[in-house]
């Protein structure tokens, strides 16, 4: 047998010598251990069948030549060569799993099942012995039944530990639903495709039989991640599917498993779009098949319309632009399921003819889209020749992603680098070199992005923008500099000698001279280009200084140009925001990354509101695996310098006002803290297990952020830290669930540790947050996190006035909902203390005079101020903020309504229905307060500071006076 593998190794192309050797050695090796002759009666077609997966897949070598009996099995079978019957799986995996006694028996059990079945599916897809189709199908039966008899022994065991449960209102037993998502939902999982689930049962209600009921969603939680744990974790057997939670309601955030009831409220009331296109695909896999379907029809009105929705085509647009935006940012062009033309394109077009008719024609409600294609052929909503092309596209790219992904059963989609993986693919497809597959594929590619354009793109004619033979001229050198001068003067340049320094100094530079023809072509169009459109703007000379920092820094990457060039509506974009600040103009040349925002000025000058923010960070988050801390931060940084540019230009545009901005600022904040949290909630508890409470009930996520200061009080600005308080409701003293337990106060330390690196890690791309926690219980040198009770009794016995003013500004933003609650609790009661006012005057003015003496402006030898400081002065926002401090502290045991709101404009409009301020005073007040804070973000976008001339605000702040007397000194 050996002799015979190695004559048909000497037969193969040389690229794979090295590594055929390597296997028929390993194979040798253990062939010689057996007690049975093995391939007795195999021919000569046998043996090169073995050679040629050999050279096509490292996972069939591996997997065969370890294990010679597994080879044999499969060949002597005839598995190899026919179709599995209907039931054929679900009989063999029975029969693998008919002995196991304990969870890590039945893991190893169905670990050796699914390496079988994977060379397998691997061995007949690549050696084309089974259709795509047929790959597909088999893989997702495979996952299928895994999960399912998983399940069924799990769901056994669980009952023997914990009862079976029961619903409250049918008083029947539950048994758990699964919904496969994705290409699993449609019978179209990959050769090394992720599983997506969402575990859902019937009805609430709780156990019996066991030693102590516990509720259904307790029970089905814990089973749900028994069944993770089963199919996800990688042993010494390997693992069964990567498995991924995070499409559930809610995200990684939500619970595990939800009841029907649940499921139904929250995509009526709260499902997103993109949701929709998750559900088109969705099925129920495993557990109670006849439940699943009900639960499937129930959510069939949130997946398809009853009406025809063209709105479709803007939300599967903005998904494919969010998409390419990460593309390009990865560098993942060569990625054949998102990169252009991919088969994210062929899925996006299908989906937008199911969620625009849908709900009209039932033949679109299929999750295949093979079978899709079809009935949008047979209903004359795409021509015959389309969709043929489109089915041809879409089998090639699957075709391609298999033998990518055959090699070393790796989940990946980008095309190989190296010689010896092209050749395999290449083989695989059936060429007999790398550039004639990658020719057909470009063809492939190039048909079905045509198609995604004209049927979802925009159709928006670019016209053609041209600068004049003399701007190029200037660029290229051509023109002496008084000529240039002239040139640039004439234009309205207000320092054209400045401007032609600095053009002819980028010229000079060494890293142009350098540049390869490409990008040098790139910049020759970029440059006449920019100037054209700078001529249009008021500063000229200013706004070129500045924009040329950007070209500095993409000089290297001028794919960014490319942008520019083909997009000359986000070219001027660019020219006005950079003309208009400073301040994101650096943003722009330190993250060009950020030009992407310019394309769609519609989006850029209408920033999301608070629930799509949260909704696009989590679709972001959820194509990064869970374990890659390292790009978590990034798409975090990312995601908030990105709309925080989407802020600035709005309000440089006009269109959002000053409260508005400081709203937006602000929920991008919590967009982020949500996440952060959920991502070192996720890390600890995998690494220590969950934390407990005194009753010894496991937490779920007992841990809140409460905001101070600016963000506590809704007013961020653009380069606004973040004062932060951590709090918790676990039981310090008792240990963690996990083999590596740690007590529950270390582990909320190091959450709340985890939560701040998050924030606070510099990159390159900087950081996310600047978290300063000084606020907390005793400062520096307490607790980083403290329990709801430590933090209630600090306040209570401890705290200083100047921390209860603090406390006025303080809310919950993000974390446990139940641990929000309590903290608001705690909040209004220690506020609403009868107070000493002459007492409490005392400390306000005596901290108001230190912060001053500090932080304001120090006149000299007795003189006025050259400059007013707008927050700091007498007069200043400091004085109206120690004001509405001041009333709260006073008054709100007697004025309850005054302790609503965090923030300074809701607090002056209490006092005025209180009657501590006539209404009068109360807008003028608010007037004023607004219009130095505007000031201020708007100085901020100049990159200057927050003191202006000394005669500026000088009525504004002789009236803030005036009524801080008559609050706070004679109140």
């Amino acid at each position: 047998m050996i002799e015979q593998l190695r004559v048909h190794i000497s037969s193969r192309d040389s690229v794979f010598q090295g590594k055929l050797e390597s296997s028929l050695s390993c194979f040798e090796a253990n062939y010689n251990k057996l007690d049975v002759a093995i391939g007795v009666d195999w021919d000569a077609d046998l043996y090169a069948s073995i050679i040629s997966i050999w050279c096509l897949s490292d996972f069939v070598a591996e997997a065969t030549s370890r294990n010679p009996l597994l080879l044999s099995d499969l060949i002597d079978s005839n598995d190899l060569f026919s179709d599995y019957g209907e039931t054929s799986l679900k009989s063999r995996l029975s029969n693998a799993l008919s002995s196991v006694c304990n969870e890590d028996e039945l893991m190893s059990a169905l670990r050796r099942f699914r390496c079988r079945e994977m060379v397998r599916i691997i061995w007949r897809d690549l050696l084309k012995i089974a259709s795509m189709e047929q790959t597909t199908l088999d893989m997702s039966l495979l996952a299928g039944e895994c999960i399912d008899q998983a399940l069924k022994w799990l769901y056994d065991d669980c009952c023997s530990k914990w009862g079976t449960p029961y619903g409250m209102e049918s008083r029947a037993p539950q048994s758990m639903v699964v919904l496969g998502m994705g290409k699993l939902g449609a019978y179209e999982l990959n050769v090394s495709s992720d599983i997506d689930l969402i575990f859902a049962y019937p009805e609430k209600g709780e156990t019996k039989g066991g030693k102590k009921s516990i509720e259904n969603q307790t029970f089905f939680v814990r089973l749900g991640q028994r069944l993770v744990n089963a199919l996800d974790k990688t042993t010494a057997d390997g693992f069964v599917f990567r498995t991924d939670m995070r499409l559930r309601p809610y995200g990684g955030s939500g619970a595990l498993a939800l009841s029907f009831a649940a499921m139904e409220e929250y995509y009526q009331d709260q499902g997103r779009e993109w949701e929709r296109y998750a559900m088109i695909k969705a099925r129920t896999v495993a557990g109670d098949l006849e439940s699943g379907r009900n639960l499937m029809q129930s959510l069939k009105p949130f997946v398809y319309r009853r009406y025809i929705d063209f709105s479709v085509f803007q939300s599967l647009r903005d998904m494919k632009d969010m998409i390419g935006r990460e593309v390009r940012r990865k560098g993942m062009e060569n990625n054949i399921k998102l990169g252009s033309g991919g088969i994210r394109e062929v899925e996006f077009i299908v989906q937008a003819f199911q969620l625009i008719r849908g709900g009209r024609d039932i033949h679109l409600q299929r999750p295949e889209l093979k079978l899709v294609l079809n009935a949008l052929e047979e209903s004359c909503l795409l021509p015959a020749e389309v969709v043929s092309e489109l089915r041809e596209a879409y089998v090639f790219l699957r075709n391609v992603e298999h033998a990518i992904q055959g090699i070393n059963d790796q989940q990946t989609q980008m095309l190989p680098d190296n010689d010896i993986d092209r050749k395999r693919v290449a083989l695989a497809l059936g060429f007999e070199n790398w550039q004639l597959m990658l020719d057909q594929l470009n063809v492939h590619r190039q048909s079905v992005s045509r198609h995604f354009s004209e049927i979802i793109a925009p159709d928006d004619q670019k016209k053609e923008a041209t600068a004049s033979d003399v701007w190029l001229g200037l660029w290229l050198g051509e023109l002496p500099d008084t000529a240039a001068i002239v040139l640039l003067k004439d234009n309205g340049f207000e320092a054209p000698e400045d401007s032609n320094t600095l053009i002819s100094n980028l010229r000079n530079q060494r890293s142009v001279q350098v540049m390869q023809s490409q990008g040098r072509e790139r910049l020759d169009v970029f440059i006449p280009l920019l100037l054209a459109e700078i001529t249009k703007q008021k500063h000229r000379s200013l706004t070129l200084q500045r924009i040329l920092l950007l070209v500095e820094s993409v000089l290297r990457r001028t794919a960014y140009l490319v942008l520019l060039n083909e997009n000359p509506g986000a070219l001027k974009q660019l020219v006005w925001l950079c003309s208009v600040s400073p301040w994101v103009a650096e943003q722009l040349a330190s993250t060009p990354l950020l030009l992407d925002e310019l394309l769609n000025s519609e989006s850029l000058y209408n920033p999301p509101d608070k629930e799509m923010l949260e909704d696009e960070l989590r679709q972001q988050l959820l194509r990064i695996p869970e374990d890659d801390l390292e790009e978590q931060m990034e798409a975090l940084r990312h995601f908030k310098k990105a709309h925080v540019l989407r802020v600035a230009a709005s309000e440089l545009r006009g269109t959002l006002p000053l409260m508005k901005v400081s709203d937006y600022l602000t929920w991008i904040a919590e967009a982020e803290l949500d996440q952060v949290i959920d991502i070192a909630w996720r890390h600890l508890t995998e690494k220590h297990g969950f934390p407990v409470r005194s009753n010894g009930e496991v937490c779920d996520l007992d841990f809140a952020i409460i905001a101070y200061g600016k963000m506590g009080g809704i007013e961020l600005g653009y380069t606004s830290d973040l004062d932060l308080v951590f709090l918790h409701s676990g039981d310090v003293n008792k240990p963690t669930t996990g083999d590596k337990s740690i007590d529950t106060g270390v582990f909320f330390t190091r959450l709340g540790q985890r939560v701040i690196h998050i924030l606070n890690t510099q990159t390159a791309a900087g950081q996310i947050y600047e978290v300063d926690m000084r606020l907390r219980p005793s400062g520096n040198s307490g607790l980083l996190v403290c329990s709801i009770g430590a933090f209630e009794d600090y306040q209570r016995k401890n705290a200083w006035t100047w921390e209860h003013q603090a406390l006025t500004r303080a809310r919950f933003v993000a974390g446990s909902t139940a641990l929000g609650k309590a903290f608001d609790d705690v909040r209004r009661s220690i506020l609403s203390q009868q107070r000493d006012i002459a007492a409490l005057r005392n400390d306000v003015v005596e901290m108001r005079e230190k912060m001053r003496a500090s932080l304001g402006t120090k006149a000299a030898n007795g003189e006025a101020p050259e400059v007013f400081h707008v927050k700091h002065d007498k007069g200043g926002i400091v004085d109206i903020e120690f004001l509405c401090q001041f009333a709260v502290l006073g008054w709100s045991h007697e004025y309850p309504e005054l302790l609503k709101w965090s923030d300074n404009v809701r607090i002056l409009e209490e006092m005025a229905k209180c009657e501590l301020l006539d209404i009068e005073s109360s807008e003028r007040l608010t007037e004023i307060y607004k219009s130095m804070r505007s000031l201020i973000h708007k100085r901020a976008l100049q990159k200057l500071n927050s003191q202006v001339e000394p005669t500026a605000f000088s009525e504004e702040r002789e009236y803030v006076s005036s009524k801080w007397g008559e609050v706070v000194m004679n109140g």
